[in-house]
């Protein structure tokens, strides 16, 4: 084996050519025309002193405070049906219990809200502990014997 031919391991990767006709033409991917449409450009210092000083509040909308509501409650639905295949009679349904029977999880460390959803039915007579209902939901669980506190 010489000098000349011994070949790389990884050759080079190329650069695609574009503002040669075919997917990247005309203009290439830069615009129009303007400051960043030309080879070599950079934006002007004056240009990027202002562009910094801008508020990084992208995705807030105009007015934050309209815009992102914290104070809004997110439930985890749980269905009946899942609750009536899981729990036993008489064991108490609440947040902790869902937590422990891997029906919910912990949202940064707390428990979670959770909503029961009619979806399915139930049969088996169990408490409901500090837990949110549908109405439709509510109707079930009282009609099959279930005891709700909140």
């Amino acid at each position: 084996m010489q000098i000349h031919e011994i070949k790389r391991k990884n050759t080079n990767k190329k650069s695609v050519q574009i503002g040669r006709g075919g997917k990247r033409g005309k203009t290439s991917g830069r615009g129009m025309k303007g400051q960043t449409a030309r080879s070599g450009h950079k934006d002007r210092p004056v240009l990027r002193d202002q562009i910094k000083k801008l508020p990084k509040r992208r995705g807030h909308g105009k007015n934050r405070a309209r815009t992102v509501n914290d104070s809004r409650v997110v439930y985890k639905a749980i269905s009946l049906g899942r609750i009536d295949a899981i729990y036993s009679a008489g064991e108490t349904v609440s947040s902790a219990t869902l937590v422990e029977k891997g029906l919910a999880k912990k949202i940064y460390g707390k428990m979670p809200k959770v909503k029961i959803v009619s979806t399915g039915g139930i049969t088996k007579k169990v408490s409901f502990q500090k837990v949110a209902f549908t109405n439709n939901a509510k109707a079930i669980a009282e009609k099959a014997g279930c005891t709700i506190t909140l």
